[in-house]
């Protein structure tokens, strides 16, 4: 792959990024009252069906631990979270989904996927 192409290949993934964060701060904020990283907590505890450390989180969702920490406590506030010590570990954390998150992300999946379908009609189909 020459320079140019890696060059555009960057500048369409900022791109795509920025308008699908941008889109996903309003729709779902609007419709949900997440942000799209809160909305990113709930859907990989949602995927994986188990509580998860929350250094497995943050290898995940691409934040900082002090970052996802404030999300999760935001999310925890809004009791859609929970945090647990690992009996095993003190100094692990677990991070586990309430049946009210469960609810909130069941809700916001539908507009989430709906971001993403706008956002990437255009882009070049991936190979499986």
């Amino acid at each position: 792959m020459d320079e140019e192409v890696v060059v555009e290949t960057w500048h369409y993934v900022l791109a795509k990024h920025a308008k699908a964060m941008c889109a996903l701060e309003r729709e779902l904020g609007d419709r949900h009252g997440l942000g799209p990283s809160e909305f990113e907590v709930l859907d990989r505890i949602v995927h994986h069906d188990r509580q998860l450390r929350l250094q497995e989180l943050c290898d995940e969702v691409h934040l900082s631990q002090s970052a996802l920490s404030r999300v999760v406590a935001r999310l925890e506030k809004a009791a859609l979270v929970s945090r647990d010590a690992c009996s095993s570990d003190r100094r692990g954390i677990f991070v586990c989904i309430t049946p009210e998150g469960r609810a909130r992300h069941a809700e916001a999946l539908p507009t989430q996927r709906a971001v993403l379908r706008e956002v990437f009609a255009d882009a070049p189909a991936l190979a499986p």
